[in-house]
């Protein structure tokens, strides 16, 4: 449009250019799409995004969740459905896995044989096939769907950007200051892109002794109130260590996570 200077390489804006949003597909009727980002991998990005699913099925919701970190796909184990595969209907659509607890998930573990194997794609690859998932599997009638996006501003959290009608982005990070730095070029990217930032989880945040119940900064002093502040952040929740937690996940029993640990989430959605 005349005066408009935005690139529309990186432009979200609904100002009558090309948009770049891929349809919903007639078996598919997802109400809300929320992205889960960190700037860095290892902060536990995709534990947060299967605990906000877990959090929102116990509520009453249907939920789904797209894993949209081909190159790293961990949210399958998390529920542990990565030994099932997902069907092919009539060679058009693809059905997603249900889990036992009725969160439907699509990643590219379930339709590869070996999960093992390493996915070598160059990023144009990567980015459709984030757009197959939305466009070409069957959800059903879903009323929530969390997208673990890869780490960082490459090709695929843009593809996410501009290809699925999100609703708002929750940003993962960790108490050390370099991460912190990191994390707000995601939230920087988010508002570029006229995202809105919904909330700010600072996983690993502190350790409490079973026994006494006294906490323990162990990657330093938590700032995740005022990187909320800094950035007009409306909400933020803290995640404890949890070995129990890990656990929990390494054996794909994430819907069985305690409690707290889900509140605490709740809270931001």
């Amino acid at each position: 449009m005349a005066g408009c200077d935005h690139d529309c390489g990186s432009c979200s804006s609904k100002c009558g250019k090309e948009s770049f949003l891929v349809k919903q597909n007639e078996l598919s009727n997802i109400k809300k799409v929320i992205g889960v980002v960190s700037g860095k991998g290892g902060v536990g990005k995709s534990l947060v995004t299967a605990l906000l699913a877990v959090g929102a099925a116990r509520e009453g919701k249907k939920v789904a969740v797209l894993d949209a970190d081909i190159t790293g796909p961990s949210v399958p184990r998390s529920f542990g459905v990565s030994r099932e595969r997902a069907e092919s209907m009539d060679g058009k659509f693809i059905l997603p896995v249900t889990t036992r607890t009725g969160i439907k998930v699509m990643s590219l573990n379930l339709l590869i044989d070996d999960e093992s194997k390493p996915v070598i794609w160059r990023g144009p690859i990567l980015a459709e096939t984030v757009k197959q998932f939305w466009r070409d599997v069957a959800w059903g009638d879903v009323d929530c769907m969390f997208v673990d996006m890869p780490p960082g501003t490459g090709d695929v959290p843009l593809t996410v950007f501009q290809s699925l009608p999100l609703d708002g982005i929750i940003v993962v990070t960790s108490p050390q200051e370099l991460v912190g730095m990191i994390v707000s070029k995601a939230v920087n990217m988010a508002k570029l892109m006229n995202i809105p930032v919904i909330g700010l989880v600072e996983n690993m945040s502190y350790y409490e002794c079973p026994e006494c119940g006294r906490r323990e900064e162990i990657f330093g002093k938590s700032r995740v109130e005022e990187t909320a502040k800094e950035f007009g952040i409306p909400r933020f929740a803290r995640l404890p260590i949890r070995p129990d937690l890990a656990v929990t996940v390494d054996e794909g029993l994430v819907e069985d996570a305690d409690e707290n640990v889900v509140k605490e989430l709740e809270k931001l959605i």
